[in-house]
């Protein structure tokens, strides 16, 4: 009988923490008689811009049997090393630069290391399918010694690696290697079960967060996740792993656990009382990153079954994956008791806000948006908000009022709970990626055959479409009052200031406003209006002693010409959407929003 495939292994080591450098090594059986290729990613899933990772790789070099072989460098991530004969053990020896302080990259200083396996773990070709073996390696020195290691990667033998150890791991391929980021360093830990299923929250970084409350608003938000989809979750083990530092935000999800940054302001404090909105918000995104443990990384696109890792990979269906877990995270919250319904309306109209104030929303559908992310989304300029509109955002709007129609129409029998069961059911226990109009048959087929056709038309309509969504009228079904009200009483300018910089440099110039029509433009830095100087702080201010209709003139820098503008006023657009409780719902519009909410 032939043998099985050799592994191929790989060795990593913080070198040089100092200077940012892990040294890694790739070891595998040459399988192309002429010449082993290998190659690594220009993107990492789930956040959809080439990023150019080999360009991080400093130094590489080949070498079998003690020996240098001949590499070359063939294209902007790939090497080529000349043939060997077959069976011959080859190794890559080669370090990484790793100082970009992201979720989506590698960090490496004297206080702590992290990486994602696409920036660090080259891929031979031919070597997709086979499994991994992976040495981790603290780095050397004493004041390393009580650096400890946190990645849900599968120790190499179950038992024998201590519980935060460096040591020997393992993936049944590629694809799983890449997917289990890597912390280590200092870090504070803590431990929660929710749903059967074993939870590390890992903190690295100063801060004085109280883990007991974190952990027990955490375990409420991944049970009620896990409920949702149906025991047993599809993972035994799950790890928050938190990057705290002064100021930041963001996530990126993984198949067992998801990398976070955030500010340390943003953590539970030990006596912290009330729920205040850094914490909300923080505690929203663990909801969304935790959400994609089904919808993205197990549920996902056909066009990202496999993924491609050295181009774009394109569809129009962000809308669903992204727009529907922004949909999901807060109302996960509010669903588990962590927030009441009061604070669950607030955001969601800080949600509807968001969107209506960007006259992008009129010239681009989500579709669209999903489809243009790699060019557009991911890399907004000044005239985004004019543009584009987000998959995100707008993606969870449109969420929200397929979910009410369905509750709606159907009497609360079906819901958008009971399309995404479908889809887990139908694709992510089997692995079959969803069509790019997976979604309308999903919900043609979970609504049936009254409701199904015309909500999956109404579907495959607003995502293709630009038009405004109908959520007044399908919040009234649920006793919610929808409202929209000017964002402030002083008048418009049209435009959006830099912050947290003492200049008024232009940063946007929106649609429609006075601004455009007088011709300022972004980067613009202003200096004065009707000879009064003004600053970015003051600008608020100056406006409220106005009135729209008014004539003022404006003094700005254009690059380093000195110009002048008159411009009128104009009234602030009713763009703050808020939305409350009816104080007279009735006993249908209570049933309905119990169902959806959890509670009346």
């Amino acid at each position: 009988m032939p043998s099985s495939p050799s592994p191929v292994e790989y060795r990593i080591r913080p070198s040089n923490p100092g200077a940012h450098l892990f040294a890694v090594s790739c070891t595998v059986r040459t399988l192309d008689p002429s010449g082993q290729l290998f190659r690594l990613p220009a993107w990492i899933p789930g956040s959809y811009m080439i990023r150019e990772f080999a360009r991080n790789i400093v130094s590489l070099r080949a070498e079998s049997g003690g020996k240098p072989c001949a590499v070359e460098k063939i294209d902007k991530h790939s090497w080529k090393v000349a043939a060997l004969p077959y069976g011959t053990r080859l190794t890559l020896h080669y370090e990484v630069y790793a100082w970009d302080l992201s979720v989506r990259s590698a960090h490496l200083d004297t206080t702590h290391g992290f990486f994602n396996g696409t920036s660090v773990f080259l891929a031979p070709d031919g070597c997709a399918a086979l499994p991994c073996a992976v040495v981790i390696e603290a780095p050397e020195g004493e004041q390393y010694r009580n650096w400890r290691l946190a990645t849900t990667l599968p120790p190499a033998r179950p038992g024998r690696t201590r519980a935060f150890g460096f040591g020997r791991f393992r993936a049944a391929d590629y694809d799983e290697l890449i997917d289990h980021p890597v912390e280590m360093g200092c870090f504070t830990s803590a431990r929660f079960d929710a749903g059967g299923v074993h939870h590390d929250l890992i903190l690295s970084g100063r801060h004085d967060c109280d883990l007991d409350r974190l952990g027990a608003d955490l375990a409420r938000i991944c049970a009620c996740q896990i409920e949702l989809f149906g025991a047993p979750a599809p993972m035994s083990r799950y790890a928050f792993l938190v990057m705290v530092v002064g100021e930041g935000y963001g996530g990126l999800e993984h198949r067992a656990s998801t990398a976070l940054i955030c500010s340390r302001a943003d953590l539970p404090w030990k006596g912290m009382e009330g729920l205040p909105d850094g914490y909300k918000s923080f505690l929203g995104l663990c909801s969304h990153e935790y959400f994609h443990t089904w919808n993205i990384k197990r549920i996902k696109p056909a066009a990202f079954t496999p993924y491609e890792l050295g181009r774009e990979n394109y569809t129009r269906l962000l809308w669903a994956f992204e727009g529907f877990t922004s949909y999901y995270d807060d109302l996960i919250l509010v669903r588990s008791g962590v927030i009441g319904v009061e604070d669950y309306l607030a955001l969601l109209g800080k949600t509807v806000s968001n969107v209506m104030r960007g006259s992008g929303r009129l010239r681009q559908s989500v579709a669209e948006s999903s489809f243009d992310a790699w060019i557009k989304y991911y890399r907004q300029d000044e005239n985004a908000p004019n543009a584009i509109v987000s998959y995100y955002t707008k993606g969870a709007l449109i969420a929200l009022a397929l979910d009410l129609q369905l509750r709606a129409g159907s009497a609360g029998r079906c819901s958008l709970d009971t399309v995404m069961r479908l889809l887990w059911t139908r694709h992510g226990r089997s692995g079959v990626g969803v069509a790019e109009d997976g979604i309308f048959a999903a919900v043609r087929e979970a609504a049936g055959p009254r409701l199904g056709p015309r909500l999956a038309d109404w579907l495959e309509a607003a995502v293709e479409g630009t038009g405004d969504l109908p959520l007044p009228r399908l919040l009234k079904d649920f006793g919610i009052v929808f409202e929209a009200a000017p964002a402030g009483k002083a008048p418009w300018l049209g435009l959006k200031l830099a912050a947290g910089e003492a200049e008024g440099k232009v940063v946007n110039v929106f649609d429609g406003g006075p601004a455009q029509a007088a011709g300022i433009a972004a980067g613009d830095v202003l200096l004065a209006l009707d000879g009064l100087k003004l600053s970015a702080k003051g600008m608020d201010g100056c406006l409220a002693r106005r009135r729209p209709g008014e004539r003022v003139e404006i003094h700005l820098f254009r690059r380093d010409e000195l110009m002048q503008f008159q411009l009128t006023l104009a009234p602030a657009p009713a763009d703050n959407y808020s939305l409350k409780l009816a104080p007279r719902a009735g006993a249908a519009a209570r049933a309905l929003r119990e169902g959806w909410l959890g509670r009346a």
